[in-house]
Order: structure tokens, then sequence, then C-alpha cells
């Protein structure tokens, strides 16, 4: 396989995705020299708000027509995109101060008061942006996001313009990773030009951004969408002219039109992974070691899982290896942490002796902790391709534990949703993360701590978990090593159960001749190298 990525992540992340938008700006293609180098993307996602503070799934258009303040690479090292520098001396004020010349395809420079505008808007509770809470670090937030009632305000205390390049940010505590946070898949971060305001809806179907492409088609549901190369961009010029986005009712339709030649980039189908290496040849089929971790989560409400050697009895009689084998192609890797290994300073292996398959200390764990009573039924998603893996963890505790273990889908994900909010779950259940920036904060945070991005995922609130990671946002430190002791705290502790590491996989026509990814997983349709004709 093509393009293993690692050395750090983020984000559960699409390539490709329906867009928008008539931008008014002039393109870099100049007709005279001939059909501009084209990269044509098969999308099955629906997207329905390009504003990059709602945006949940279309990361690829994103990143595409919108530039961010900073940038990880493959490595995961930081450089600076639209901001020239991003300082702080005690981790809690920063300064951030913008590089000069750049302008919004609509022609408007770029300011700061830009970027204040734009994450006032997306922190504002009424206006209910998706992406609100990657804005919750920046002082003033709860008073724009109350527990009850209207807010009194509409602006971020937190956010202060100095001049048109350079502006103040306030957190609400020390925060070493707020640079990392910045960079390319953290789109609230992202800045507006002053027209947006006037009718966000309809700059949700027509976005301007600041990136390398320009949106140059308005949006009409089930038809391409197309963004071409900026000519005035200030930033890294893309080795491509021209972005064509083709929307499918679902990927599998996507690879198939793949395969034919039809498109030149798609995400591969789940349910192609087996059968990907006798498709597609193997230099067109990349596997980027992801920013995403799945779990099996356990019903802290339910008190027949109170022992914490039921938890890892659980999670040893789990052949992981053999699922990764069977179900994913070996794409996955079994996780051996609470995080990602691609994730700076990860501790690989701390889960230990307890995330390795033994199915007779597992058994014998179990009967130490005096059994396990009734049915245990494993709850997942239905219709989200998952059968197959929960059958088989299932069929593990079956047979390696003697219990009475059903895989049980819900009848989708709205139901199953509100079933795990509501701690009605009596069973095992699905979870996972897909981080957006590459650091062990990102991940922990949003599963483990008691403001959750997913709730009730990661168990019962651990106090020497969140104790640590604010020790370890307040440390400066910049290799994730800090992270670890709250990992530490997870290992002793045990509330959920780590399955695999995610890939993000894809396939490419005989077009592509090189395809390479961020520290997001996310491929660079910036950087897309063509095959010559």
């Amino acid at each position: 396989m093509r393009g293993s990525l690692k050395g750090a992540g983020a984000t559960s992340v699409l390539v490709a995705l329906l867009l928008t938008g008539c931008s008014g700006a002039e393109s870099g293609v100049d007709e005279g020299e001939g059909a501009p180098a084209e990269l044509v993307i098969g999308s099955s996602d629906p997207v329905p708000n390009l504003v990059p503070g709602r945006q949940s799934n279309a990361f690829g258009l994103t990143m595409s027509v919108f530039s961010p303040l900073t940038f990880l690479d493959a490595d995961g090292e930081l450089s600076y995109v639209a901001a020239e520098s991003v300082e702080s001396d005690d981790q809690i004020h920063w300064t951030i101060t913008l590089r000069d010349g750049w302008t919004f395809h609509d022609g408007t420079p770029v300011t700061a008061q830009d970027y204040v505008d734009s994450w006032n808007t997306v922190a504002y509770a009424p206006n209910a942006f998706e992406n609100s809470g990657q804005l919750a670090v920046i002082a003033g937030y709860s008073d724009l996001n109350p527990a009850e009632g209207e807010p009194a305000t509409d602006e971020l205390s937190g956010l202060t313009v100095v001049d048109d390049l350079t502006f103040n940010v306030t957190l609400n505590q020390a925060d070493s990773q707020f640079p990392v946070e910045l960079s390319q898949a953290q789109t609230a971060f992202y800045p507006m030009p002053p027209s947006a305001f006037d009718d966000l809806d309809a700059y949700g179907k027509q976005p301007i951004g600041n990136g390398p492409f320009a949106v140059t088609t308005g949006w009409t549901e089930g038809e391409p969408i197309v963004a071409e190369r900026y000519q005035d961009y200030a930033g890294d010029e893309p080795a491509v002219d021209k972005l064509t986005w083709v929307p499918y009712s679902d990927r599998l339709t996507a690879y198939t039109d793949a395969l034919a030649g039809n498109v030149d980039l798609v995400r591969l189908p789940a349910n192609r992974m087996m059968q990907v290496a006798d498709d597609f040849e193997d230099d067109h089929v990349y596997s980027f070691s992801g920013p995403a971790i799945s779990y099996l989560s356990i019903p802290y409400w339910d008190p027949r899982f109170d022992d914490v050697r039921v938890r890892q009895a659980i999670s040893m009689a789990i052949d992981r290896d053999a699922i990764n084998e069977a179900l994913f192609g070996n794409l996955n890797a079994p996780a051996t942490a609470w995080t990602p290994s691609i994730m700076p300073g990860n501790p690989d292996g701390i889960c230990g002796e307890y995330c390795e398959y033994d199915p007779e200390a597992a058994a014998e764990l179990l009967a130490e902790a005096g059994g396990f009573e009734g049915q245990l039924t494993i709850h997942f998603p239905g219709g989200a391709g998952h059968d197959d893996l929960f059958n088989a963890v299932a069929n593990y505790l079956r047979q390696n534990l003697g219990v009475d273990a059903v895989a049980r889908p819900s009848v989708g994900w709205a139901e199953f949703s509100e079933d795990r909010n509501n701690e009605v779950l009596d069973g095992p259940f699905f979870a996972r993360w897909g981080a957006l920036y590459p650091s062990q904060q990102s991940t922990l945070r949003a599963m483990f701590t008691s403001a959750p991005g997913c709730t009730n995922c990661g168990g019962a609130i651990i106090p020497d978990v969140e104790q640590a990671l604010n020790d370890a946002d307040a440390s400066g430190s910049e290799d994730g090593e800090a992270y670890a002791e709250a990992q530490r705290h997870l290992a002793e502790q045990f509330p959920i159960v780590p399955l695999f590491e995610e890939s993000y996989n894809f396939v490419t026509s005989d077009k592509v001749a090189e395809l390479t990814a961020s520290a997001v997983g996310e491929p660079l349709l910036t950087d897309v190298i063509l095959a010559e004709d």
C-alpha cells in the first residue's frame, strides 16, 4: 500500500464532499494554455452547509478553499500559513500576527477583524454552529453559551483586535497546544469575509475563502462542483489547476467509477477493504495512518461492569489481530493505548497485557471478579457497516468468557446516540473519536473529561485524568509526552476498551501519479501529482 503516514494525526475526515459557491473570483487558468490540469473527486457524503464553522465532513473542499493560520505536515511539524506568528509567554495570553498581502476570493483583504468577527459568529450559541465547541478554549465562550437562557453578549471577551494584522487571544486556562489547534482541520478557526455576514445561509451555498482554490460554480443538488486556482493566492501555488467534486449516492458506486477511470480519487468503502488489492494496482491504493481510534465503551451506569477486572477480561477476550486481518485487510492496527500511535508522544503499549489476546487469562480474570450475570448485549448504530465487527466481538466474548453475548444494532444513528446519551444501553457499545489536530489532548479531552465531545463514551469521569490533562496543557511541552500521565490513570482504571487505530484509505485512477497527506490524514488536494499524458 502506498503512502503510509506516521508521526502525527487528526480527524475523522473525508476527502471529498458536495460543495458550493459562486465566489466571483478570478481563476488562475489561462484558456490559451490548453486544458487545465484537473482532478476529479468522487463524493458520497452530503454536506448541508459549507460555512467552515458548520461543516463536519467537507474537509477536502474546505482545506482547498480556505487556508489555516497554522499547518501540520506528515511528520507533525508545525508551520505557519496565514499567520506570521502565534506567540505567548504564559500559554494563556496569545498574540496572532497575520501575513500581509492576503485576500479573500472576492478581492477584499484578510484582516484581524475578519478573524474576530468569524470566531464570534461561530461561538455565538443562537447561531447553532456545529463546530462552535472548537472555540471553547477562548475566554468568554461560556458567556456566549450559557446553560440557560439567551447570551447577554455576542462577542468573546478573549478576543481583541490590535491592528489590521494583529489580534490578541486570551484563553480560559493555559493551553500549550493552542497553535496546533489553529491548524487545518479545526475549521471553526477559518476566516470569513465581511460579505459573509450579510447572509450566512447564502454564504453556506457560495463560500468565499482565503485559500488556493476558489469555488467557481453555484451549488445545485446532484450536480458537480468546481473550484479553480485563485490567481491572487498569497501562499504556495497548488500543483493542479482545477478540482471537480462529483456527487454519488454511495461510496461503492464512486469506487466502481474510479475503477473504470471516470473519477480520479475516492475514499475506499469499508466493504472493499479485502478486495481492493485485487481491484487496483498497489500504486493506486493509499493507506494513511489516521488520527481516529475505535473503542468498545462500557455502560458505567450498569453495576455489572463496576469491577475493573470485568472490563479488562472483555478486552483480553477479543482477538484484534484476527479481526483486523479478516475484516480490515490489515489496513487498521490493533490499539495499544487510548489514543492513536501517530499522536506525538503517544505512550504506545500502555494498555499492556489487557490489550493482548489471551482467552485463558481473560476467563480467569472474569471468574475472579465473580463472573457475569445475564445477557451481555453489545450495541452499535445500525446501517453504518459495523455488523461484522461487533458480531465478531460478540462471538469472542461468548466463546472465551462463556457469557451470553449478542450484538444488537439500533435502527439508526439517532436512536443509538439518544439511548447512549440517556444512559439506557444495557451493555458495551460502539465509540470512536477522530481527532481534528494531532495531539493526545484532542482525543483525551473529547472522551475522558467532564466536557466531553462524545457524551458518555469514555466511562465515568476520572478526576486524576482531568487533572493530568490540565497539567499537560500548562506544561508548555511540544513533544506530547506530558499527556502520557493521563493515560497511566486510564490504564489503571480501564474505563473503556481500546479496539483499533483507524487508517484513512483511498484509491485513485491512473491519472494520479502521487497522493500525499498532511498530519490529519487527509489527502492534500493542492499537492496531488498527476501523471504525464
